[in-house]
């Protein structure tokens, strides 16, 4: 079958952002995405309302019955939740459950693009460090990368996370609205090994992020090395981007879903 991505990710019913972002993004790569829900959230795709965590039981349950299952290439990570979450993903890898060699992205979600936080951040923050030394790549925004290294300065921040286990780190400034374009750099071993300038499109996108890190895994699975699968990504983002529907065309300010079939 298709090589597989097991998510960790938690229902957004909007679409916009979450699981159905994760499969998605993940199909257009060509792999298959299988999911093991870490959270049911009431969120429209403009703002987080609230949610509920699935139980750490209940998740790794799910996640083992994909992995005696199907043939997973690729781990991907979202919303979490719950440092009770967390933690069993880290225990996953240390028991060898999750075999060592797997990729495994990590999008460390602390606060949704619509607003709303999604659990309490200083304690995610502290959780997600243990799980860095198993990140093949780690995909935060600025607010997140900050918070997790503890540096202003993007490019110390992706040094630290490097130091302090990721093998790689992609910083993304498309949440620092007073730049220009937007610059990503791609830190593999604490070296910036790649840059590149996307266009910084008009408005603001519900789900982006997820939908970025997911097809780098999705391509990742397909057998891509990392610096090509996060060009592809870049590419393939910035189309569904610009082809995004419009929820509320009447107010211009309104997130946009990113429109992720429009390359397949």
């Amino acid at each position: 079958m298709r090589p597989v991505v097991l998510c960790f990710s938690g229902l957004d019913p909007s679409g916009g952002a979450g699981l159905q972002a994760d499969i998605e993004s993940i199909g257009a790569a060509g792999a298959h995405a299988a999911i093991s829900c870490t959270a049911v959230t009431v969120q429209s795709s403009q703002q987080v309302f609230g949610f509920d965590a699935c139980s750490a039981t209940l998740v790794k349950d799910q996640a083992t019955a994909v992995l005696n299952d199907l043939p997973v290439q690729v781990i991907k990570s979202g919303m979490l939740g719950t440092t009770d979450n967390i933690a069993m993903l880290s225990h996953l890898f240390a028991e060898g459950t999750i075999a060592e060699q797997t990729p495994f992205v990590l999008d460390p979600v602390l606060v949704a693009n619509s607003g709303g936080n999604l659990g309490d951040e200083q304690t995610l923050v502290t959780a997600f460090r243990k799980l860095l030394p198993y990140a093949t790549l780690i995909t935060p925004n600025t607010h997140e990368l900050r918070a997790l290294s503890g540096e202003q300065d993007l490019h110390d921040g992706a040094r630290k996370l490097c130091a302090q286990g990721a093998k790689a780190v992609l910083v993304k400034t498309s949440h620092d609205f007073d730049s220009g374009d937007i610059e990503q750099y791609l830190y593999i071993k604490g070296e910036m090994i790649h840059q590149s300038t996307l266009p910084r499109l008009d408005g603001e996108f519900h789900g982006s992020g997820c939908s970025l890190a997911s097809h780098i895994a999705g391509r990742l699975a397909m057998g891509d090395e990392l610096i090509d699968a996060v060009k592809a990504a870049d590419q393939w983002i910035t189309k569904t981007l610009r082809a995004a529907d419009r929820p509320h065309p009447e107010d211009s300010s309104a997130q946009l879903i990113p429109n992720r079939f429009i390359s397949m």
